[in-house]
C-alpha cells in the first residue's frame, strides 16, 4: 500500500513588510483582503497542529496544491520552502502554484527558483533551471506517479483565474499516455479544479479541455484546491469515472464558513487494471480544536 497526503492553500502569514512600491495595483488590494479578514481566519493556531497530526500519519508522500502564499512578496516564497522543508525532503513532497503564486506578472519567476527542489520532475537536470515549460512534471514513486500541472497565471485585479494553456495540456496527454503503458496509478496534481462551477473570476479558462484532455488519456485520480472546500467530483472517462478530489485550506480556522482546515489521505493499493484508491479526511470537525478523522471512502476498486 502507497499512502498519499494532500493538503492544499495554506496562505502562509503573516505577509512581511513591503515597501510602498511593491503594494501598488493588485497587491494592495490582497493586503487589504488579509488585513480585513484573512489574518483572523487563517494562522498557525489551525496549521501547526493539522501538520502534526499529518506527520503522524507518516505518508509516504506529500502533495501541496497550491497557494502557499498571499500575495507574492519575494519574502513569502523564502517562507513557503521553509515550510515546505517542515513537511519533508524534496523527494518526499511534491508542489503546484497556485495563483496567489502568481500573483503579479512581475512574481512569476519566484516559485519556479525557490520552491525548484519540490516542483521539479525526475527527469529534470539538478542545473537546468524549472520554469513554466517544466510542466507537467512526474515523480515515480513505486506503482504510482505523481504529475503537476500548473494553473498559475498572473491575472488582472479581482480575478483569481488560472489556466493550463494549449501546450501543457499537449504535453499532459502524451505524459499520462505513457504513465498508463507503464501500469503506474497517475495522480495528476493541480490548483483549479478541473469540475464544477464557480464565478469566471475564479475559474480555470480552459477546464472543458483539462477535462477533456484527463477523460481521453485517464488517469486514476485528480487533486486540487482553490475553493477552501471538502468536494468530491467526477469526470466521466472510458475506463470508469476519475475522482477529482478538493481539500479546504490548511489553515483556515475551526468557524471558517467554507471549512475548518483538513487535508486528505489517498491509501493506493492493487495493481494496473485493478487498483483500489481509499481516501481519508481528517481535520477539524465544525467548532471543534481537535484534529480527527472525519471519515473514509472508496473512490476507485
Amino acid at each position: 500500500m502507497y499512502v498519499i497526503a494532500h493538503l492544499s492553500d495554506p496562505h502562509l502569514g503573516p505577509i512581511p513588510e513591503a515597501r510602498l512600491s511593491e503594494l501598488l495595483g493588485k497587491r494592495f488590494f490582497g493586503m487589504m483582503n488579509w488585513i480585513g479578514a484573512r489574518r483572523r481566519n487563517f494562522g498557525a493556531s489551525t496549521l501547526g497542529p493539522l501538520m502534526d497530526d499529518l506527520a503522524a500519519q507518516d505518508p509516504d508522500h506529500i502533495c501541496v496544491t497550491g497557494d502557499l502564499v498571499n500575495v507574492s512578496l519575494p519574502e513569502e516564497f523564502d517562507t513557503g520552502a521553509t515550510f515546505l522543508s517542515s513537511l519533508g525532503a524534496p523527494e518526499k513532497v511534491s508542489v503546484v502554484p497556485g495563483n496567489h503564486d502568481a500573483y503579479v506578472r512581475s512574481a512569476m519567476h519566484y516559485h519556479l527558483e525557490r520552491w525548484a527542489p519540490f516542483l521539479a520532475g525526475d527527469d529534470t537536470h539538478p542545473h537546468t533551471p524549472v520554469d513554466v515549460d517544466s510542466f507537467p512534471f512526474v515523480r515515480r514513486r513505486g506503482d504510482v506517479a505523481v504529475v503537476g500541472v500548473s494553473t498559475a497565471v498572473p491575472t488582472a485585479v479581482f480575478l483569481a483565474s488560472g489556466e493550463a494553456g494549449r501546450g501543457q495540456l499537449g504535453r499532459l496527454a502524451a505524459l499520462l499516455t505513457e504513465l498508463q503503458e507503464e501500469g503506474l496509478f497517475r495522480v495528476v496534481m493541480i490548483h483549479h479544479p478541473p469540475v464544477g462551477e464557480r464565478p469566471f473570476h475564479r475559474d480555470l479558462r480552459d477546464a472543458a479541455a483539462v477535462r477533456a484532455v484527463l477523460a481521453r488519456a485517464g488517469a486514476e485520480l485528480v487533486i486540487h484546491g482553490h475553493d477552501h472546500r471538502a468536494s468530491l467530483g467526477r469526470i466521466p472517462a472510458p475506463g470508469g469515472a476519475i475522482p477529482v478530489v478538493g481539500v479546504p485550506s490548511a489553515s483556515a480556522g475551526p468557524e471558517d464558513d467554507r471549512g475548518p482546515g483538513g487535508y486528505c489521505l489517498y491509501r493506493v493499493s492493487g495493481a494496473h487494471g485493478a487498483w483500489r484508491c481509499e481516501m481519508e479526511r481528517r481535520g477539524y470537525a465544525p467548532g471543534s480544536s481537535t484534529v480527527q478523522s472525519l471519515g473514509c471512502e472508496v473512490l476507485s476498486g
